[in-house]
């Protein structure tokens, strides 16, 4: 199970919402567009966060974050499975609360105090990881990545889709 996420303009969010085989088209475009480019987050449309989202949810949890940017705040009505669930969603304003959070909260200062310890007693996919004993780099990582992402978005006034494939 990947984390993804996907920035959309307003416009296409409405769209998205009565549509959601049409965003679902957009967004696969978009991916393919960008693998091969390789964009830096701030410049992407698209940004997966590989298997780190369960931890990423899970301290953020723990940090009183704001806004759900693991899962979204929002279903989308009628969506069909896209991997592990239907999408959900952040309007452009909870992207810019979500931005303004992130901006306050380095990658270290999210896993300060947690061990791989930690999110294995939590049961945090994926376990094996935490068992090992695996750092927390992992996740610090991926999280220093939704920054940038987070804040270009937020600039542009877009919300996201968000997902588990």
């Amino acid at each position: 199970m990947i984390g993804e996420y996907a920035r959309v303009t307003p416009a296409e969010l409405d769209r998205a919402l009565g549509d959601p085989e049409w965003a679902l088209k957009l967004v696969i475009g978009r991916m393919e567009a960008e693998s091969a480019q390789r964009p830096e987050p701030a410049r992407a449309r698209c940004l997966d966060v590989d298997k780190a989202w369960d931890a990423l949810g899970f301290l953020l949890r723990r940090a009183a974050f704001p806004v759900d940017i693991v899962h979204g705040e929002q279903a989308v009505p009628d969506a069909e499975d896209w991997g592990y669930g239907p999408p959900r969603y952040l309007t452009p304003e909870q992207v810019r609360t979500a931005a303004g959070a992130l901006a306050e909260m380095s990658g270290a200062s999210l896993t300060a105090g947690v061990g791989p310890e930690d999110l294995a007693r939590a049961e945090v996919y994926p376990a094996i990881v935490w068992e090992r004993g695996e750092p927390l780099d992992y996740v610090s990582g991926y999280y220093d990545l939704l920054r940038p992402f987070f804040r270009a978005a937020a600039d542009e006034g877009d919300a996201m889709l968000i997902w588990l494939g």
